[in-house]
């Protein structure tokens, strides 16, 4: 009995080997497995930084000849908020750009602007801010920041004390950055596409080519062929997750502070548990006019509505309560609480319990409904 489990779990390893080199054969799969993920990662890492340095498209039109005024206008210069036009010289010419939606709004310094009150003996001005219809926003929005920065100038000549204040206390405890949220959605759509489409390419075409009819006469075991996928897969698809980790952490200074045993572990758990919608779509399906339409009914809404490019929390309350059960929601979930959290692989219960579930539900279905033709 011990030599015939040795020989069928060496049969396993045989087409484990074939299906790993098939892989790494074909530069297709390579690049929709590898590169393509890649592809997206540098999209999104590049949004999620740049929309933490907001900044405003303006011109500064300075009509006063004052020294304060043109030491204001050099310290507006100097914030990162402000993005300035600086070949814009008239209201004219800012009232055009304005319109056709080249600037935000226009900072207007009058020409009374930073002169010396004879009374007080010190400057006094008023900052305009000039905004159309369609920049509501951004308009309201400067002038909010020109009011806080004005207040700082006032409190240096003018000694007024307030009777309510504000004060700001850093929690010791780290929160994401957007590039972190959005890495764990990333390997959520690295993980669906190797163990979804893979399974959906191949299948079908070793159907057309007959290949599969020919191995159901030898002594080959769907279990064992489902085995030898699981473990070709789960290679591929951590070659593909460690190269987006390697320029993740490089690339866009990615923190970790969980433990890389258990980020390995539930990722491995979570292409066998995904593969299994592979297996199941493409051991169905008996050509890829069938597989094609299928696999698109299930990946995309989990793309769209298991948070892999947008937080769920912006979700409808009912909405995230439904998506919780969707089979790649957990495998981002619980990623996203290994990678950022530092939780380990015993504290994330409710994401493992639903990703063992599933993974016993998609094999269930993958070995009812598998054809060998």
């Amino acid at each position: 009995m011990y030599k015939d489990l040795k020989i069928k779990l060496f049969t396993v390893y045989v087409f484990t080997k074939i299906g790993t080199k098939r892989f790494f054969r074909d530069r297709l799969a390579i690049f929709f497995g590898v590169l393509f993920p890649l592809i997206f990662l540098f999209v999104f890492g590049e949004i999620a930084n740049g929309n933490s340095h907001v900044s405003f498209k303006v011109a500064i039109i300075n009509q006063s000849n004052s020294s304060f005024s043109k030491q204001f206008v050099t310290e507006l210069k100097s914030q990162k908020i402000y993005s300035i036009n600086s070949s814009i010289k008239t209201i004219e010419a800012a009232q055009a750009e304005m319109n056709k939606a080249q600037i935000d709004s226009t900072i207007l310094l009058p020409r009374n602007f930073g002169q010396v009150n004879p009374i007080s003996k010190i400057p006094e001005g008023q900052v305009k801010v000039l905004y159309t219809e369609n920049n509501q926003t951004a308009g309201q929005t400067i002038s909010t920041i020109l009011d806080a920065n004005l207040k700082s100038l006032n409190a240096k000549y003018v000694n007024i004390k307030t009777p309510f204040t504000v004060m700001t206390k850093q929690l010791n405890y780290s929160s994401l950055t957007p590039f972190d949220y959005t890495f764990s959605g990333l390997l959520g759509f690295s993980i669906i596409g190797i163990g979804i489409f893979g399974p959906i390419n191949v299948f079908p075409e070793l159907k057309k080519q007959g290949i599969l009819r020919r191995l159901h006469t030898t002594p080959l075991k769907v279990w064992q062929y489902f085995m030898a996928m699981m473990f070709s897969q789960a290679i591929i698809g951590i070659f593909s997750i460690a190269v987006q980790f390697a320029v993740a952490l490089t690339v866009f200074h990615l923190k970790i502070d969980g433990d890389f045993l258990s980020i390995l572990t539930y990722t491995i758990l979570s292409i066998f548990m995904i593969l299994g919608i592979g297996l199941a779509i493409g051991g169905w399906a008996k050509n890829e006019r069938q597989a094609a339409p299928l696999s698109n009914i299930v990946v995309f809404p989990m793309l769209f509505l298991s948070g892999t490019f947008f937080p769920r929390f912006d979700m409808p309350v009912w909405l995230q309560s439904v998506t919780t059960y969707l089979p790649l929601t957990p495998v981002i979930d619980g990623l996203r609480l290994l990678t950022t959290s530092g939780k380990t692989l015993f504290q994330i219960g409710p994401q493992l319990g639903l990703v063992l579930a599933w993974l016993v539900i998609v094999y269930f279905i993958a070995f009812r409904v598998f054809k060998w033709e």
